[in-house]
């Protein structure tokens, strides 16, 4: 096979590709991140590339204009190498470097937040322990491995330990040479204590761990201190796999298509990304994060490990595993402590993985006697009902859209993007995260877009725009949208598209479908609800009137409805600091029933009734009586 060089010349990077390649993944194999969110499809027209020498073929698209045609731009996810390039990312093509987490951190920075939610007593996965042994003598000549495995024993109240070879060979030395005063670290690996490794002098007060939710559009990473037990820094970014397919069946295929490492690679470089900028901004040693907690749906845990995933898309849709046991972080390229821990959390089928199973420890709904409703809004819209007598959960694919992808002026929620639409004064308002000029519009702003379009009858039910005297409402390449923001000055118009409210219409109404779906099998109404639990990046953004004139959610009590936010982070974040958590979690994954809606007849047919605003049902969503 030829081999080409493309020269990105604005990152001054250079690397080799094979003949076929695309230039967003040469781009993604020089580490550098673009602006893509539709994986690839040509949608979204955000991966534009300047090509300064050599020859490609295709990247044409309706979403360039003449004039970037004639000076080189092309869409860089349909443009084909076909030899040496240079190339010239334009700024705006480019992801910026943001710092994500920094609600979720302050929201549960503090133990007690979490502990509050579930049944468990503080005690870390990994930790250090300070131990000042007696020395050996004639009386008590006990080996060196002994010792040590005694005293880890009484502190930890276990019966079982284990340790590696290497680790015990260096024992004599460091015992001696730190007058058997020792910092041992020790994993727990199922119900055996691991001595890890040991280090001289006391060391307990430096132990951090790494908690990551691994979603489909943005992944998320927590550095938690596994000594005070408290939340140091959170962090995020685009997940990279996203120029294989936006969606996890799109990136199914292709790792069947390329090879697994093409999917696990971006994956782990996003996570190691994460971990080194953690840890740079706190001045942490590397030496000193001696564990990894990881949660996400089940392709993501099989992307991350490099497990098969063929049989997960095909009928039954069996996973490799569900309940993946702890690993060395560094078998799979994790660069934490090389012999930190690797702990990837149980799932519980081929399509609701540990992100939910997390989901049901953080809310509590697995001990509740009441029942329960578990929604997770994002691109796959997971949902789980039931109480501490039994759970049943399912998957809907509701695609990206409710997060800002296939939606044209679409972002995720950062500086700039418009995040509440509203009306004052007989006026449509807008809002921006930093109170900003407004660059895009992120998920929580979409919702009220299109809630307010319907309220003030400029859309009709079926997401269309009524025909009236508008100049905000324009038709282009014969395509009608609605203009938000009025481009000026260099400013970038933010409008949204009736094939946009096309696809937020059939995001939620997937969502909303398996809710139904999953009340009637169980033989159930909302009503019976007592806790809805809205979970997902930017759930507790949303605002529950806009969500409910939608018809994303049903009208309830407002008592019940519940902002959880992301609960798969909080989720690991419990196991990571409860050992008995990861008990508990195991249980949560074995006794929680999935039901599959493919197998659903008449699913089809509560997805079509959800495709108007809000529904071709009224009732669900008329005000709700106490």
């Amino acid at each position: 096979m030829a081999e080409y060089t493309v020269t990105f010349k604005s990152h001054n990077k250079r690397v080799t590709v094979g003949a076929g390649t695309s230039l967003l993944e040469a781009a993604a194999k020089a580490g550098i991140v673009v602006n893509n969110v539709c994986g690839g499809d040509g949608i979204c027209g955000r991966c534009k590339m300047i090509i300064k020498e050599g020859t490609v073929s295709g990247g044409t698209s309706a979403k360039l204009t003449r004039d970037e045609i004639k000076e080189g731009v092309v869409l860089s996810c349909l443009t084909v190498i076909e030899s040496d390039c240079i190339v010239e990312i334009p700024e705006e093509t480019l992801v910026k470097t943001e710092k994500e987490g920094k609600h979720d951190t302050e929201r549960f920075h503090d133990f007690s937040d979490i502990i509050g939610r579930g049944s468990c007593t503080p005690n870390p996965l990994v930790r250090k322990i300070y131990l000042e042994l007696e020395k050996p003598s004639l009386a008590k000549n006990i080996p060196d491995h002994q010792r040590i495995c005694t005293e880890v024993k009484k502190r930890l109240h276990v019966s079982e330990t284990q340790t590696g070879l290497k680790i015990i060979k260096s024992l004599p030395k460091i015992l001696r040479e730190y007058d058997y005063r020792i910092t041992a670290v020790v994993g727990v690996r199922m119900n055996v204590a691991e001595l890890m490794y040991i280090e001289g002098g006391n060391t307990a007060d430096k132990n951090y761990l790494i908690i990551v939710d691994m979603g489909t559009t943005t992944v998320v990473a927590h550095l938690v201190d596994g000594t005070t037990l408290k939340t140091v820094d959170a962090q995020a970014c685009f997940n990279s796999q996203g120029i294989y397919g936006r969606e996890v069946t799109g990136r199914l295929i292709s790792a069947e298509k390329k090879g697994i490492e093409y999917l696990q690679k971006p994956l782990v470089n996003d996570i190691n990304k994460l971990i080194r900028s953690l840890i740079e901004a706190n001045s942490i040693d590397i030496a000193d994060v001696t564990a990894i907690v990881c949660a996400g749906n089940t392709a993501m845990s099989h992307f991350l490990l490099g497990l098969p995933v063929e049989n997960i898309r095909r009928t039954p849709y069996i996973a490799t595993s569900v309940e993946p046991p702890p690993l060395r972080a560094a078998e799979v390229g994790i660069q934490i402590n090389p012999r930190g821990l690797l702990y990837s959390l149980p799932g519980i089928s081929g399509w609701v993985g540990s992100d939910l199973t997390a989901g049901i420890l953080a809310t509590g709904m697995y001990k509740s006697e009441e029942t329960c409703l578990l929604v997770d809004i994002g691109t796959n819209g997971e949902v789980i009902i039931g109480n501490r007598e039994w759970l049943v959960a399912c998957s809907a694919s509701a695609g990206p859209a409710l997060e800002g992808a296939s939606v044209e002026c679409g972002m995720r929620a950062e500086k700039g993007a418009i995040e509440k639409v509203y009306v004052q004064d007989g006026k449509i308002v807008c809002q921006t995260i930093g109170n900003t000029t407004p660059i895009g519009i992120c998920g929580s702003g979409i919702i009220d877009c299109v809630s307010v379009l319907l309220q003030e009858e400029i859309i009709n039910r079926i997401g269309k725009f009524i025909e009236k005297d508008s100049h905000r409402i324009t038709t282009i390449e014969g395509t009608k949208r609605y203009s938000l923001v009025k481009g000026c000055n260099g400013a970038r118009e933010i409008y949204i598209t009736e094939a946009d409210i096309e696809n937020i219409i059939t995001a939620k109404a997937a969502i909303y479908a398996a809710m139904k779906i999953l009340l009637q099998r169980l033989d159930m109404k909302f009503n019976d609800i007592k806790h809805f639990y809205l979970a997902g990046a930017f759930g507790k953004h949303i605002d529950i009137d806009s969500a409910t004139t939608i018809g994303l959610i049903p009208r309830m009590p407002r008592e019940r409805v519940e902002f959880v936010g992301n609960t798969s982070i909080m989720g690991a974040k419990m196991v990571a600091l409860c050992h008995n958590a990861l008990e508990t979690i195991v249980e949560i994954g074995k006794n929680t029933t999935y039901y599959d809606l493919m197998g659903a007849n008449d699913y089809v047919h509560e997805f079509t009734k959800a495709m108007f605003l809000p529904h071709t049902d009224i009732e669900d969503f008329q005000k709700a009586t106490q």
